[in-house]
């Protein structure tokens, strides 16, 4: 028994091997210049990271301490991309009100917030031992 949808029928499933690499470095390029131009909220969590990252590379950690610190904030440049994600294929399908709309939107907002948490905590707990020896 086939599967109704297969892989040959899918016009964006053909490409294999290098070319498909190519192309999804491609598409991965436009989505990160697309939500610079169009997301506030990446721009500012990108300055973050821009500005925080030599601060990183400068402290006197280990360098899993300082792949952890830039890591942490990556990880909220990514889970805000996700979260922009959500939120154009809500806006796509509606710009009505609808609860269950509202609810997605809410969810990757929360998704945000809990990886600006979390890299908070990653950060005071490297770098408050550093700040208190000196």
């Amino acid at each position: 028994m086939t599967h109704p949808y297969h892989i040959d029928q899918n016009p964006h499933k053909g490409n294999r091997g290098l070319v498909r690499a190519v192309r999804a470095a491609k598409n991965s390029w436009c989505g990160l210049v697309y939500a610079f131009q169009e997301e506030s909220a990446f721009r500012q969590e990108l300055t973050l990271l821009v500005l925080l990252t030599p601060v990183a590379l400068a402290l006197s950690i280990s360098y899993l301490e300082k792949a952890l610190l830039i890591s942490s904030l990556l990880m909220v440049l990514a889970i805000e991309l996700l979260n922009s994600s959500v939120e154009a294929a809500i806006d796509r399908i509606s710009f009505e009100h609808h609860d269950l709309s509202k609810r997605a939107k809410d969810f990757g907002s929360a998704a945000v917030m809990l990886a600006l948490l979390i890299a908070l905590l990653i950060w005071l707990a490297i770098c408050m031992p550093v700040f208190l020896q000196n």
